[in-house]
């Protein structure tokens, strides 16, 4: 039986059954910060289970597709681990229990499969009386072949929540494949008894104190793999024979020329080309992008590891993109979304394979000497660090290489090394920082205190005035019309950082007052407050009163918690991979960046428009809470930038709508917002794509600008503004009727002007010369004229002028039985192009030139006629 109808036959079954069958949810999780892909079918229906959300059906049955990743390196080792797969489940809200899941489950593999009840064997928990009671009496399974095991294999629970035991179903592959033990039944380590069906009975509910409570609604999950059942019903020793993958393998030994079962070390490289190209390609169709975290750094895991083992069977170009279009196709009738983004799974795949390729090639040699150097059997920090921050080579690849080679790798050093760079890297800032700065105004600021923001609570305080810099020198005083760096101990003025423009503001003593022009951040502590004087002046160590312009502060907020709102809604419309490159927000307009290989369409960009009104319009709360980064990622919170946070990290919500890691300033509630409106979007570079928009007064002043022009344009075209578009289709009909009347006209007299070059031609030796102006000058016009004059004289010398946009044009044609090595058309068109501050070419029978001196043709032209007569006379 073929693995589609093992798929279609157990969802028609359960359809069968009152199940509602449901399509497979995409790999990426929705809704859920928990987990990073799916990779069971029971996921994405984990808020049914819990009671967050109420089932469209009690009774539910899907294929779905997954991804675990936890054994990657295992992958192509072994004939059975892989990293995507299909997993077919049935599943009970409420409804059905034990009796109902057991009883069909037996069913369908021995009616609809035909498995041989002889072949089947049942694992129970061993306190699970109740399904061992059905199993036995109910079903007929003889006690001998129900196996009676522990809490780790036979009970299901992840923390605290719903749990309960679970029943297990093997298939005996025979002696031949198992360890030879008497004992040998299914729970022995060896691959006689293949599990194909796991039924979960959730019946409890297990609370912090490790007390296990009995459900009130009790649910069934069960997972069949279906990879594993296509292995037993086409009677194959592993899923890289079964229908469905088979053919990948071939394609993947068509390309390398390496036939799969001539060696074991090709036939892994084999194995781990085929899978990861699975589970890249599936990874691809569902929106994610490779990246340096998350699922995207998954994706790029596989993928390279996929091309290095491509390297080891002699592969030195991109080749995964042509397996992957084998998956396509086979894989496309049951998933039709992998047709419709065939061009962009392939594209994605071909450009980060192709960024690899030199990588790989570079990091691969320099490995293999420190291997073949190296007395010790470990890879030094040093050196890993070497290939991974000089070369890009990946810490996890280098680990497997050096696994391969029985070597160890100093992890722990590598570790160190990073961290040292960190720190490098932030002196070497500080250090560009302060090379403006005396060594006394560095002394000074390296010895105070951070610069305490107060800005989040406050837009107005006094606070005293620690140091006045001028051209990087400290001073006691600044006054009138000049300009200084101010630092104070505390501040409302936020300094610009995470893409937030700095505030501006005043600043006043009771001697003078100065306005801030501009706020930064020096060494990541101290606050720059960048101040003209005013009026009198500014003293150190004496109270300040600091204000920031709050009407800018305020467009600056509307401007920075849109740009959470726009991620988000990015994500809901493209996808989980629409992650931000960059931004900028300032009082003027918002700067989005996003990740998205194609252009972003008119309808999507409008959808993203309409999703981040309507939040606006909802008015949600926005609020603020500071917690450990760790436990921020536990609740899924958005980490924009790997690396680049603390410990402690502030988190930035927008009601239950989004939730971002930021430390910029927002408004109170999304209403404050007002408007959103797009003004742009453009490429910046290879999949990055750049939205650029508007809030508030900005966006209102946008589209009274639009309007002012609407209104303008109807009124030039005495028509009201919403019959405009209508009045413009039909211009543009009238254009287009009146421009082929024109054609018409100007065809008419072409032939007129044509006719009058014939009649006026001179006939030499039985050669005619042809020479003259049309009223169309462009080469198009030109060319048709010449071709039409050749028509009727032959053989013949054409020469032809015309003007088009104020520059004149030449066209020489001579019929091809006397275009001659001294009778050439190249040759004529240099001697006339001159004339005409131009230049041109071409072969004997035909030659064009274009120029810049229109009151050069008509001697160009004459030139051109004497030369040919000339040379036409000469023959005589």
């Amino acid at each position: 039986m073929k693995t589609d109808e093992i798929r279609n036959q157990y969802l028609q079954f359960f359809e069968g059954k009152d199940h509602l069958v449901m399509p497979s949810a995409p790999l990426v999780p929705k809704n859920d910060p928990s987990l990073l892909l799916i990779g069971a079918g029971m996921a994405p229906l984990k808020t049914y289970f819990t009671g967050e959300e109420r089932p469209p059906h009690p009774r539910i049955a899907s294929c779905q597709k997954c991804m675990r990743t936890p054994d990657i390196e295992r992958v192509g080792k072994t004939a059975r681990h892989c990293t995507f797969f299909e997993m077919l489940g049935n599943f009970s809200f409420g409804d059905y229990f034990k009796e109902g899941s057991i009883l069909w489950a037996w069913e369908f593999v021995t009616e609809v499969l035909r498995l041989n009840k002889k072949d089947l064997w049942i694992t129970v928990y061993e306190e699970d009386e109740e399904a061992y009671a059905i199993w036995h009496e109910k079903v007929g399974v003889p006690k001998e072949k129900i196996v009676k095991l522990g809490k780790k294999d036979n009970f299901w629970e992840i923390g605290t929540g719903p749990c309960g035991p679970c029943s297990e179903i093997y298939f005996d592959r025979g002696k031949e494949e198992g360890c030879d033990s008497i004992d040998c039944k299914p729970g022995c380590e060896c691959d006689r008894f293949l599990e194909f069906w796991n039924l979960v009975f959730t019946q409890y509910e297990l609370d912090e104190n490790g007390n296990y409570h009995m459900l009130k609604k009790k649910n069934i999950d069960t997972g069949m793999g279906l990879e594993r059942m296509a292995v037993i019903m086409q009677n194959v020793s592993s899923v890289f024979e079964i229908d469905i993958i088979r053919p990948i393998v071939d394609k993947v030994s068509q390309i390398t020329g390496i036939r799969y079962g001539h060696t074991e070390q090709a036939d892994m490289a084999i194995r781990v080309i085929t899978e990861h190209a699975r589970g890249v390609t599936f990874m691809v169709s569902d929106g994610i992008l490779p990246s340096n975290e998350g699922r995207g750094y998954v994706l790029r895991r596989l993928l390279r590891r996929a091309v290095r083992f491509g390297k080891i069977l002699g592969l030195e170009r991109s080749f995964l993109h042509e397996v992957a279009e084998v998956v396509i196709d086979i894989m496309s009738h049951a998933y039709p979304e992998l047709e419709e983004r065939k061009e962009f799974i392939v594209k994605v795949i071909t450009n980060e394979e192709d960024r690899f390729q030199q990588t790989l090639n570079q990091g691969i040699e320099i490995l293999q000497q420190l291997i073949k150097e190296g007395d010790e059997k470990i890879i030094s920090g040093e050196n890993l660090f070497k290939l991974y921050d000089t070369y890009g080579f990946p810490v996890e690849l280098t680990q497997e290489i050096a696994e391969e080679n029985n070597l160890k790798v100093d992890t722990a050093g590598f570790d160190r090394l990073m961290e040292e760079q960190r720190k490098r890297a932030r002196a070497a800032r500080h250090l560009e920082e302060m090379k403006s700065y005396s060594k006394r105004t560095r002394e000074l600021l390296d010895s105070i205190s951070d610069t305490e923001f107060k800005g989040y609570i406050s837009s107005e305080l006094a606070s005293t005035l620690e140091a006045i810099i001028i051209d990087g020198e400290l001073v006691e005083t600044v006054n009138k019309g000049c300009t200084a760096e101010l630092v104070f101990s505390e501040t409302p003025f936020y300094a610009e950082s995470g893409g937030q423009v700095g505030d501006c503001g005043t600043i006043k003593q009771d001697q003078g007052w100065g306005f801030v022009k501009d706020t930064k951040k020096m060494a990541e502590r101290i606050t720059l407050h960048k101040v003209k004087v005013e009026e009198g002046e500014l003293v150190t160590g004496r109270k300040t009163q600091l204000q920031i312009d709050t009407e800018k502060r305020e467009s600056v907020a509307r401007n920075h918690t849109a740009t959470h709102l726009l991620h988000y809604a990015l994500r809901t419309v493209l996808g989980d991979h629409a992650a931000q490159s960059g931004s900028w927000v300032d009082d003027d307009l918002l700067r989005f960046d996003v990740s998205h290989f194609d252009p972003i369409s008119g309808d999507e960009l409008k959808e993203i428009a309409r999703i981040v009104n309507k939040v606006i319009m909802e008015n949600h709360k926005v609020s603020y809470e500071r917690m450990s980064y760790e436990k921020a990622q536990e609740e899924g919170v958005l980490a924009l930038f790997e690396g680049k946070y603390g410990e402690v990290v502030r988190v930035v919500s927008t009601g239950d709508v989004c939730s971002e890691l930021c430390g910029g300033t927002h408004v109170e509630a999304t209403g404050q917002i007002g408007l959103f409106k797009i003004l742009n979007e453009s490429s910046i570079g290879a999949g990055v794509r750049r939205i650029e928009a508007v809030t508030g007064i900005k966006a209102l002043e946008h589209i009274e600008k639009m309007e002012k022009e609407l209104d303008t344009s109807a009124k030039l075209l005495q028509v009201g503004p919403d019959k405009l578009s209508t009045k413009i289709k039909d211009m543009l009909e009238e254009k287009k009727t009146k421009d082929k009347e024109i054609e018409k006209l100007k065809m008419e007299v072409s032939k007129i002007e044509i006719q009058g070059l014939i009649d006026g031609a001179a006939e030499i030796n039985g050669v005619y010369i042809a020479s003259g102006t049309i009223s169309s000058g462009d080469m198009n016009a030109l060319r048709q004229s010449a071709d039409m004059i050749r028509e009727k004289l032959s053989p013949c010398v054409i020469l032809i002028g015309g003007i088009e946009n104020k520059k004149p044009n030449l066209i020489v044609q001579i019929t091809k039985d006397i275009a001659k090595k001294d009778l050439h058309a190249g040759n004529l068109i240099k001697e006339m192009a001159g004339l005409i501050e131009g230049g041109g070419g071409g072969r004997a029978d035909m030659a064009q030139a274009g120029g810049k001196k229109k009151e050069g043709l008509k001697e160009a032209l004459d030139k051109g006629r004497e030369l040919a007569k000339k040379i036409v006379k000469s023959k005589s």
